[in-house]
């Protein structure tokens, strides 16, 4: 019995169950999308959430040509297992990094300022080997990336002289959007035009970059003139809507990965005026049932979502009563009494009435992104469908 059958068949506190024949069908879904583009599955912060090695291996698998992480380390990750055959970007990197293990690694690595060209050349010299390098434009984000004007035709001049000295190959020219997630938002206009001005500066100047992209997930389901020549999915890939008021994710064909539950530790008879976990914020109106559910903020479950994250016990939709502490909160179940290891769910796809991600994040105040990347390392993840 493999480790996930066994932790599927075992009683366990909480599971987070990742459906890997999803995960496939939203990376094909996401593909359609952008036909002429090839995709690359996000697979930073250990797959948000889903678990690096396992997600990057089912997207690969559905036809995503590249894969992305934000550190060197975790695509570092990746290449240690196995993902050889698989063009792998980082792009998250600050002085001193791992740049000669990227090198060698075969890595993709993102250049945005003089310091970081003077590291990768320095190392390629020592490696032996030229550096697969992609320049990054800031179009508007205001985060990484070259500015426009005379940093970036100074950063293409250095790189294109780089490149002559056999030290790097200028595989990509990229960006990112700052409010694609807001169609019809002005910035993406203007970041689109500027990034194609800087495009067409640095092929003026020489470079022959394999790919240029700029589409993120919102991008790529609602901009189709952002494609160009791959697709960067994250949250998509994962079947959470990045834009939730222009759709769910059955509205633009994907499915929720992840589905979070735990086992009742714990259903008891209380009178009505009893207080409830830390400060009483809940008191029971009447006589009722608790249920223990053992979970808190230091597997992820967000704090700020005390007396209203939503939670399915026995078919019904039931709210946190009082405060989410760290390994457990309360549910006031009615009246109902079901047994000790009753399965609560969280958040999942929605096919049983149970909620969903987007659910938690509007009781928190927060984006879908953050509920499912923050649960815990104390959560074991069970792979669904993980051989196919």
């Amino acid at each position: 019995m493999t480790e996930t059958a066994a932790l599927r068949t075992a009683p366990l506190r909480a599971r987070a169950e990742i459906d890997l024949a999803a995960l496939r069908a939203n990376v094909r879904t996401l593909r359609a999308h952008a036909p002429g583009a090839a995709l690359m599955a996000v697979v930073k912060s250990d797959a948000y959430g889903h678990g690096a090695v396992r997600c990057a291996r089912a997207a690969v698998e559905a036809g995503a040509g590249w894969l992305g992480t934000a550190t060197p380390e975790e695509a570092l990750v990746l290449r240690a297992a196995g993902l050889d055959d698989v063009r792998i970007m980082c792009w998250l990197w600050t002085p001193g990094g791992p740049w000669r293990e990227a090198i060698e690694a075969d890595l993709d690595v993102s250049v945005s300022g003089m310091w970081a060209l003077r590291e990768v050349t320095e190392a390629a010299r020592q490696a032996g080997a030229p550096a697969r390098v992609q320049l990054k434009a800031d179009t508007g984000l205001g985060r990484g990336g070259c500015q426009p004007g005379g940093d970036w035709a100074g950063l293409v001049r250095e790189a294109l002289r780089a490149e002559t000295d056999g030290l790097i190959r200028i595989t990509g020219l990229w960006s990112h959007f700052a409010c694609a997630d807001e169609p019809g938002h002005p910035s993406i206009a203007a970041q689109l035009a500027l990034f194609r001005e800087m495009v067409a500066h640095a092929e003026a100047q020489g470079a022959r970059p394999e790919v240029r992209h700029i589409a993120n997930s919102p991008a790529t389901l609602t901009v189709p003139d952002s494609h160009f020549d791959l697709v960067r999915t994250g949250i998509a890939t994962y079947g959470i809507s990045p834009s939730p008021e222009l759709g769910s994710p059955a509205d633009f064909g994907l499915r929720p990965v992840m589905t979070l539950s735990a086992s009742l530790a714990l259903v008891k008879h209380v009178p009505g005026g009893h207080g409830v976990s830390y400060g009483h914020h809940y008191i029971t109106p009447g006589e009722t049932t608790l249920g223990l559910v053992p979970l808190g903020y230091a597997d992820g479950i967000p704090r700020h979502a005390s007396g209203a994250g939503p939670v399915l016990v026995g078919g019904k939709w039931r709210t946190v009563a009082g405060r989410i502490a760290m390994d457990q909160f309360v549910v006031d179940l009615g009246g109902d009494e079901p047994e000790p290891g009753a399965e609560a769910v969280l958040f999942g796809p929605g096919d049983r009435g149970e909620p969903t991600a987007e659910d938690w994040a509007q009781a928190a105040g927060t984006i879908a992104y953050e509920i499912v990347t923050r649960i815990g390392t104390r959560v074991p993840r069970v792979y669904r469908d993980a051989a196919v």
